[in-house]
């Protein structure tokens, strides 16, 4: 018996450490495995969400399926939420994160980021109505944030006293609670405050002041110089050649803006 469960435990054993493969990270192990792993948003179109047909879409999905295409690899899509970007590339859960990644000095301790590849800004937004103008003026209010973004960081370490900030784990949730009347303003970036005002016309989501432009960065794991020059190598290319402008286009509905490089 002693025996039998021991080999039903090995077995188990080998089961998760099957399903938990880590990711290649490396240049050249990304290539002789013939597979990528790339996290990328879990629910924040325009950026990445499931679509329709049951099937991951948006800018950042794009950006990932040419970079498997030019690196001649199989794609794996591994959806996260803001707070699980950089823990799983430290833990080699994934190999690079695409999913509309901010750079500051606090996250460059952990990992490092490529050439800018997609804009983005965040700001404040509410309706008409509500008197904004800066983040003093959050006091008395309710502020609903994404929890861990640079947003949360921002305003965190400005706020007043007095401003009630309303913190969620992901974007979705975010939204439905300002949505909903939970907060009376929303702390997020512009696309996903235009499809919140697409969604809800009714509100005139206006905004009230820009926080920070934070265009997004892939991020590659620190020591690993040999793929943050490929991607970074990518990134240009596909500036050049117009690619990146037509994903703009396409899912920002403006054309690419200048965009800085690390």
């Amino acid at each position: 018996m002693l025996k039998r469960f021991a080999g039903l435990a090995g077995a188990a054993m080998a089961a998760v450490m099957l399903l938990a493969a880590p990711a290649s990270a490396e240049l050249k192990d990304i290539l002789a495995a013939g597979k990528i792993k790339i996290a990328t948003p879990e629910n924040f179109p325009p950026f990445g969400a499931l679509g329709a047909d049951g099937e991951y879409e948006g800018y950042d999905i794009d950006v990932a399926k040419m970079i498997a295409e030019d690196l001649g690899v199989e794609l794996e899509l591994v959806p996260v939420t803001s707070k699980q970007r950089i823990p799983f590339l430290e833990t080699d859960r994934v190999d690079l994160v695409i999913a509309t990644l901010g750079a500051n000095p606090e996250r460059a301790k952990s990992i490092w980021f490529s050439h800018a590849y997609a804009p983005f800004f965040s700001g404040a937004f509410a309706k008409p109505d509500v008197a904004v103008s800066s983040i003093a003026d959050f006091a008395g209010k309710k502020i609903a944030v994404t929890g861990g973004t640079l947003e949360d960081l921002a305003i965190t370490e400005d706020a007043p006293d007095g401003a009630e900030i309303i913190r969620f784990g992901d974007n979705a949730a975010t939204i439905a609670a300002y949505v909903s009347g939970q907060a009376d303003v929303i702390v997020t970036g512009n696309m996903v405050a235009l499809g919140i005002s697409n969604d809800n016309p009714e509100f005139n989501l206006e905004p009230k002041f820009i926080i920070a432009n934070s265009p997004s960065f892939i991020g590659v794991k620190t020591g690993n110089m040999d793929l943050l020059q490929w991607v970074n190598v990518f990134v240009l290319h596909k500036k050049l050649n117009g690619k990146l402008n037509g994903l703009s286009v396409k899912w920002l509905k403006t054309p690419l803006p200048p965009l800085p490089a690390l």
